[in-house]
């Protein structure tokens, strides 16, 4: 417990400190770095939750929007309820919300006619373009980020997030990371890493957080 003393580099103790399981000692900085990870987290929640009632829908219903727009015609009920880690009762009767406003509509799966997708209606397009704005305080602070801080800053994100997932903790990650076409660049490019479905190297700084191509690695037989 934080007793208010001086750590020992000198400085205030951080409440955000704790001891681990059972006593078990956590690297101060490690705790840090996950204390910040989550106030990060507390403002881009933030962000959405006062975007989503401007336009006059719930946070769900504003994520729901988004990702059926990202998945363009492949948006199924229950990818979308495993995608934002809820019950497909709970994405079901947001979706249903959105049906009544027009925003989303059920069409057949053109690749198994028996099941259906959603699809934006064309109000639901002009609105889900609004969403995407959501991130724009954060976005235009990183504006002034050096490249090579946000570059790294990326990929050590997206490790976490690729670790996460092997865990079990998330169930959806179409990054690079998690990705079976994802493999160590060419010699003598001086780039870390390669697409072999696309046939490209590339660096740190064009890692690709949610990626159309994108194939999970337990698909790779």
């Amino acid at each position: 417990m934080n007793s208010g003393n001086p750590a020992p580099d000198g400085l205030p103790e951080d409440s955000a400190v704790h001891e681990g399981a059972a006593g078990a000692r956590v690297d101060d900085l490690d705790q840090r770095l996950a204390a910040a990870v989550e106030r990060m987290g507390h403002v881009t929640r933030t962000m959405l939750l006062r975007q989503a009632y401007a336009e006059g829908v719930s946070p769900l219903q504003h994520q729901l929007l988004l990702r059926v727009r990202a998945l363009d015609g492949r948006a199924r009920g229950s990818d979308l309820a495993t995608e934002l880690d809820v019950s497909q009762a709970t994405a079901s009767e947001a979706l249903s919300a959105l049906r009544r406003k027009e925003l989303v509509e059920k069409v057949q799966d053109p690749a198994d006619r028996r099941n259906v997708v959603y699809s934006l209606t064309a109000s639901g397009e002009e609105l889900s373009e609004r969403l995407t704005q959501w991130d724009g305080p954060l976005t235009a602070r990183l504006g002034e980020v050096p490249e090579a801080d946000k570059a790294t800053t990326l990929r050590v994100l997206l490790g976490l997030v690729a670790d996460l997932h092997g865990e079990g903790v998330v169930s959806v990650a179409r990054t690079c990371l998690t990705c079976v076409f994802f493999a160590d660049g060419s010699a003598g490019t001086g780039l870390p890493y390669r697409c072999d479905l696309l046939q490209v190297d590339f660096d740190d700084a064009h890692l690709r957080v949610d990626c159309a191509e994108h194939q999970p690695r337990s698909a790779a037989s």
